[in-house]
């Protein structure tokens, strides 16, 4: 059975971020896959070390309820690679632009999907 360490161990994604609203100036921080799991702090340092104290919290709660805990997102599930439908149109204009720039469909359609 997994347990809060297993868990906590776990290479989840952290986003701290600084904030500067009408309650003055603070870190907000969250994990990415874990919804609802947040804290803030009034410096980074702060902020991690209270997101830890609200994840091992919120992981408890969760197998305390038999509540099932995502996995963390982590990039080698992802290859690189996907798939896109669009219509005949649209691929024979990105194909006429592509070759007029003298480069692939695919280093042209990587170019504009990074704009």
């Amino acid at each position: 059975m997994k347990n809060v360490d297993y868990y906590m161990n776990l290479p989840y994604n952290y986003i701290i971020q600084p904030i500067k609203d009408e309650s003055g100036d603070y870190f907000y921080a969250k994990v990415l896959e874990l919804d609802g799991c947040q804290s803030t702090g009034n410096s980074f340092e702060e902020a991690y070390k209270s997101l830890k104290e609200a994840m091992k919290e919120w992981i408890e709660i969760k197998i305390e309820h038999n509540i099932s805990i995502p996995m963390p997102i982590v990039s080698e599930n992802y290859s690189g690679k996907f798939v896109v439908r669009i219509p005949k149109s649209l691929h024979y204009q990105l194909s006429i632009e592509a070759q007029e720039e003298g480069v692939s469909l695919n280093q042209y359609a990587l170019y504009k999907l990074s704009r």
